[in-house]
């Protein structure tokens, strides 16, 4: 039970437990977490009524904040065959020109985006390391420090993977000229990780991140995974192109490589993991790895559809990410997740478990609720006790949720209209209230010294 310290927040209804509950009362200890949640409570005359439901925030589990200079600008169509490769080429474009400066504004706005889109936590992707001609920094963590500081402004959570990046292909020696700001060593990535925790930060971690099977070495990834704790992220199976290299280089499709090689655990998260096999969902499952899918983004760029009931019936831990910025709230990611499902099986709430679960929100929030909070590396995350206290306030009035039942809430809020209904937004036990107009005009600023260094 709260303790007379505790700041006390009272809700009419809240998700605990993967369900609805009434009368929920929620004390925020003096370390910024849940110290405990009471549902069937009357308010106190001391809490805070936010008289409106609540719902867990979620963590945004694969970001990469530099392309969100980019979103927008791939849509034009140059040439007879447009892809993933082509669109990596142009976006690469803009990475070899963005300053830690830029970095800074960029991410702050993007991380204010996110924020208002319900994610109150961040696991930064980090492979732009260095400066544009490819040299080190005075401090080699400056990239790092920039997504930091960026995400202090914005006043989200955020979770560092810097990023071990070695050569740009299975047979490649090392990496393009146009990759030049991502090149790492093993020692450098667990140099940057050292330096952000020592920094000790409010609301700041570190992992690790391996950018994929072709851009690391065999030898390389034992290693980080061995000398590294904490989360470990790595993008895996997304492309086609990708699956057949792979099997060309080693004989196994990437999955099925991690599998018999990586010694994967509960650390490991798979990003997109797009072109499955149903025996490596079994394998997956059974190491207790985590998948993290980006729905939009894997749209966006043609990667495919991924066997989401195959990963739902396995029990695997799931999680959202934002990826490339085209997206940047999880109502959106999840709807895209659902439909890419109906169109290709052409059936209707693919995701949702008559028997048990027959809301398809409610079961796919659930589970990229825990699997977020996993992702991040969190013991626990949601409207639980030891949590952190972060949580998010429906606006009802809001065209999505204007009228429903209780029971259809989340229903509403992923398929009843693409809006963005919260009302309020709680991180570690304080309101978010960043400096929209500040963090827009700097970005402003940031993007028009980029373009105009482009056409220069």
């Amino acid at each position: 039970m709260p303790d007379d310290r505790s700041r006390l927040i009272w809700a009419p209804q809240a998700w605990v437990d993967g369900r609805w509950r009434e009368r929920v009362l929620l004390a925020i200890g003096a370390d910024g977490r849940w110290a405990a949640v009471t549902p069937d409570t009357p308010a106190p005359p001391r809490a805070e009524n936010v008289a409106a439901p609540v719902l867990p925030a979620l963590v945004d589990a694969h970001s990469h904040a530099f392309q969100r200079a980019f979103a927008g600008l791939a849509e034009q169509r140059a040439s007879t065959h447009d892809d993933f490769w082509s669109w990596r080429d142009r976006m690469y474009g803009v990475a070899l020109r963005i300053t830690p400066e830029q970095m800074r504004a960029i991410a702050a706005q993007l991380y204010v985006e996110l924020l208002d889109g319900g994610y109150t936590e961040v696991c930064e992707f980090h492979y732009l390391h260095h400066d544009v001609d490819g040299g080190r920094y005075a401090d080699p963590a400056a990239m790092a420090f920039a997504l930091a500081d960026a995400a202090a402004d914005a006043g989200v959570g955020l979770t560092l993977l810097p990023t071990l990046y070695e050569r740009a292909g299975f047979k490649a020696q090392g990496l393009r000229d146009d990759q030049r700001r991502f090149r790492t060593t093993v020692d450098e990535v667990l140099a940057t990780q050292h330096a952000v925790r020592a920094a000790a930060r409010p609301l700041l971690s570190c992992g690790a991140a391996l950018h994929s099977l072709r851009a690391v070495r065999p030898q390389s990834l034992r290693e980080v995974a061995a000398r590294s704790d904490g989360p470990l992220h790595i993008h895996v199976a997304e492309q086609t192109a990708e699956v057949q290299d792979c099997l060309a280089e080693t004989g196994l499709r990437p999955i099925a490589w991690l599998l018999a090689h990586a010694g994967m655990d509960a650390r490991w998260q798979l990003v997109h993991a797009t072109h499955s096999v149903p025996g490596e969902v079994d394998g997956v499952a059974a190491c207790g790895a985590g998948v993290v899918l980006c729905p939009a983004t894997e749209a966006n760029l043609g990667d495919g559809v991924p066997d989401l009931p195959g990963w739902l019936a396995g029990g695997v831990p799931l999680a959202l990410g934002s990826d490339s910025q085209v997206v940047r709230d999880w109502p959106e990611e999840l709807r895209w997740l659902e439909y890419a499902q109906r169109l290709v099986r052409r059936e209707r709430n693919v995701a949702a478990d008559p028997g048990r679960e027959p809301s398809t929100a409610a079961r796919l929030f659930e589970r990229v609720r825990a699997g977020g909070g996993a992702a991040m590396g969190a013991r626990r995350w949601g409207l639980t006790a030891g949590a952190r206290a972060d949580l998010l306030v429906l606006d009802t009035a809001d065209a999505a949720l204007l009228g429903l039942p209780r029971a259809n809430l989340l229903d509403g809020l992923v398929f009843a209209a693409p809006t963005r209904p919260f009302a309020r937004t709680m991180v570690a036990g304080r309101w978010a209230t960043p400096d929209r107009t500040a963090i827009a005009r700097r970005y402003t600023q940031a993007l028009h010294a980029l373009w105009e260094q482009a056409a220069a």
